[in-house]
């Protein structure tokens, strides 16, 4: 297992240390802002380059989550390699913080690494996907709270509840590929909370409409196989000109929780780029849109994990991705560029007070 020079990647300067105080070392004031339950993605550069999201992270947050440091790019930069030390110095990050630290992602049809892709059996590709599931699995078991098995199984429209994204994956292992990723994944650590996670289900527009449709139907199939599935992940990046659909959401989290499903928001931002109106107009809209998504997945029951996908708009992808027609910045994560708390963080405030 090759391994790169961890002092590279360790936040161990003094300028990180500063961004990741030990939890024990807060200001009660702050301690007293951290949300039970809520948490944020990061990228280790970002957390290395800007000691204020380090310590907005451990002010506001109980748990974290590596936007790239475990997803197979990074991971395997070759066949033979696991180089797990950018993922590891986040997990360092983590605990000097006392935050808890989730897995994203084992099984996606995106991040695919050209090695994987010059592979041509089926056998070959079997070998490498169990391989990597298991021995990253195994190496971070009892180490993270949950883990996103599977992302994004379900195409953007889909024509029936049965259709399924057609994948790297799909076209080497056939439909096995999602329970096959659950079974390796259970095999190797029993106790880790097992995911899949999808998004764009939560409005009332028709394509979300359809995909929460296929979503539901590929849980169902995976509690009927008797795969071992956990949890599933709503990733909630929305749109904030579009209204959440609050009784079809609120119905469909009533059922995963009665088939014994825990639900959890994963990726939690709002894209504002087809709002008008001041920065302040722009997130009280956004702020609504995460007061009803959060209402109607409460409707059965408290919800205990909520994370965003980012915690300042200064290190938002939404920025990068959906430029606003009129240049001025995206403002779609709980605390502004400047680190300053929205309503947006009211509303999370709310919501895990009691978590």
């Amino acid at each position: 297992m090759a391994r790169l020079d961890r002092r590279e990647f360790l936040l161990g300067s003094a300028a990180t240390l500063a961004a990741g105080a030990s939890a024990s070392a807060l200001p009660a004031s702050k301690l007293a802002q951290r949300r039970p339950g809520f948490g944020a993605a990061a990228t280790l550069w970002d957390l290395q380059a800007d000691p204020r999201l380090g310590e907005a992270i451990s002010t506001y947050c109980t748990q974290v989550v590596p936007v790239l440091e475990l997803k197979w790019p990074m991971l395997r930069p070759d066949a033979h390699t696991f180089a797990f030390e950018r993922a590891d110095a986040i997990l360092d990050f983590a605990r000097a913080n006392d935050l808890t630290m989730r897995g994203h992602a084992l099984a996606w049809y995106h991040d695919i690494p050209d090695w994987t892709k010059q592979i041509k059996d089926a056998k070959g590709v079997e070998r490498a996907y169990l391989d990597h599931i298991g021995t990253v699995v195994s190496y971070y078991k009892e180490k993270l709270t949950s883990w996103d098995v599977v992302n994004e199984p379900i195409p953007d429209n889909p024509r029936s509840p049965k259709d399924r994204r057609d994948t790297f994956w799909t076209q080497h292992l056939g439909n096995n590929w999602i329970p096959l990723a659950f079974r390796t994944a259970a095999a190797a650590d029993p106790f880790v909370k097992l995911a899949i996670n999808e998004y764009d289900i939560e409005s009332a527009k028709d394509s979300f409409i359809a995909k929460r449709a296929a979503y539901r139907n590929l849980i169902m199939e995976l509690l009927d196989q008797g795969v071992p599935l956990h949890a599933v992940g709503l990733q909630s990046h929305l749109h904030a000109e579009l209204e959440i659909d609050t009784h079809g959401l609120a119905e469909f989290v009533t059922e995963l929780r009665s088939w014994g499903l825990e639900v959890l928001v994963t990726e939690l931002d709002v894209d504002d780029q087809k709002l008008t109106g001041n920065p302040a107009e722009r997130d009280a809209i956004v702020a609504k849109r995460v007061d009803d998504l959060l209402t109607a997945i409460s409707t059965s029951g408290p919800v205990r994990s909520i994370l965003t996908w980012g915690l300042s708009d200064r290190y938002s992808w939404i920025n990068g991705t959906f430029a606003r027609a009129d240049k001025q910045p995206n403002r779609p994560l709980p605390l502004d560029g400047e680190f300053r708390p929205k309503p947006f963080m009211d509303v999370i405030s709310r919501f895990t007070r009691d978590v």
